[in-house]
């Protein structure tokens, strides 16, 4: 009875998604893609419209030149400035805010995606794929998964953005190469220890281990300070002053309505704060901002490490312009001619001035 059960189940599941399949494309060819969960998803030849669930995956998109094809996104150019500057096309061409925790399938539906890409949430995918819409699952915790999302973005969108993959993925190795190679002759006593504070108010939360952050540390040749798994945990004072780190990174976390911003000044006003070594020799660092948190899980991150590999080995990577570095990123990946004001600003975490 039990097996009979089980088969009536996986034929349901089946029809239901043959049946999303035709009402979404008829007698249209289409093709197979194994998504970042291990579905395999069906999908047009050709892809014009994509949907968007989460933040970060709206800037990996337009790092490979698909920026005039995204329609639904959450992100607007209040909550990701810098991204709508450089890809001004986003204020036409998006035509729908999604809610990334909630999607309203109607919105959804109205503009008619050819695929939807989004975080790993298997629920959520069977029922888009059920309505005839293309989930396609991306996630990743370190540089590997990073080119692994980046590669499956460019074989979905197809064409085109194939070869765009290929091309930053082939940057990204040349300067996690680069920092590696530089920073492998430092002997682990004289690698600082590092706190990176995803926030400050209203909780103390910090990025640990198994996460993109202590990817990024490690190869800069650094410690990663919190004693912690996984992003954005909560911690006390207390533990801040036992691990006392000799580097504190402010960074910027995007959230449903807003960039959390986090005041580094107040800090070295605090008695507790001014205990630990970082505050005390004033080693605290605002993460750069640009098209999306480069601290966070995007394609900037291939900056993110110049970055922090320059400020903490000045001397050691004193060959890395990385105002030169971000001018040229954007002119590269998004065609877009970035004044080199405007790189400052990113590089000091600020928002654009106009």
């Amino acid at each position: 009875m039990k097996r009979i059960q089980t088969k009536i189940c996986i034929l349901s599941f089946l029809a239901m998604n043959l049946v999303g399949i035709f009402v979404a494309y008829g007698e249209q060819p289409v093709r197979i893609v194994t998504d970042m969960a291990g579905d395999k998803v069906t999908l047009p030849l050709k892809v014009e419209r994509v949907a968007v669930a989460t933040y970060n995956y709206n800037e990996i998109l337009a790092t490979l030149d698909v920026a005039d094809k995204i329609v639904a996104s959450p992100v607007t150019a209040q909550t990701r400035p810098w991204l709508f500057k450089t890809n001004p096309v986003l204020k036409n061409s998006i035509k729908t805010i999604i809610n990334y925790d909630n999607i309203n399938t109607e919105d959804l539906l109205n503009v008619k995606p050819d695929v939807l890409f989004m975080g790993i949430d298997e629920k959520s995918a069977i029922k888009y794929r059920s309505l005839g819409i293309a989930a396609i699952q991306l996630n990743f915790a370190d540089y590997d998964g990073l080119k692994k999302c980046v590669d499956l973005m460019g074989e979905v969108v197809g064409g085109k953005v194939k070869n765009n993959a290929k091309k930053y993925n082939a940057y990204l190795d040349s300067k996690i190469k680069m920092i590696t190679g530089l920073a492998a002759g430092i002997p682990d006593s004289q690698k600082p220890k590092v706190i990176h504070l995803a926030s400050l108010f209203p909780t103390l939360n910090v990025d640990g281990k198994s996460t993109i952050i202590d990817a990024w540390l490690k190869d800069c040749g650094a410690i990663n300070g919190a004693e912690v798994n996984g992003n954005g945990k909560t911690v006390s004072m207390e533990q801040i002053l036992q691990w006392n780190p000799d580097v504190i990174v402010f960074g910027r976390i995007i959230s449903a309505n807003q960039i959390s911003a986090t005041n580094e000044n107040s800090i070295f006003e605090d008695p507790n704060w001014k205990q630990i070594k970082a505050v005390k020799n004033k080693k605290v660092f605002v993460n750069p901002d640009g098209a999306f948190s480069w601290d966070r899980y995007c394609a900037e991150s291939a900056l993110q490490i110049q970055w922090l590999a320059k400020t903490l080995y000045p001397e050691r990577f004193k060959n890395i312009d990385m105002i030169q570095e971000t001018v040229g990123f954007f002119k590269t990946f998004m065609d877009y001619n970035l004044s080199k004001r405007d790189a400052v600003l990113m590089l000091e975490g600020k928002a654009p001035e106009d």
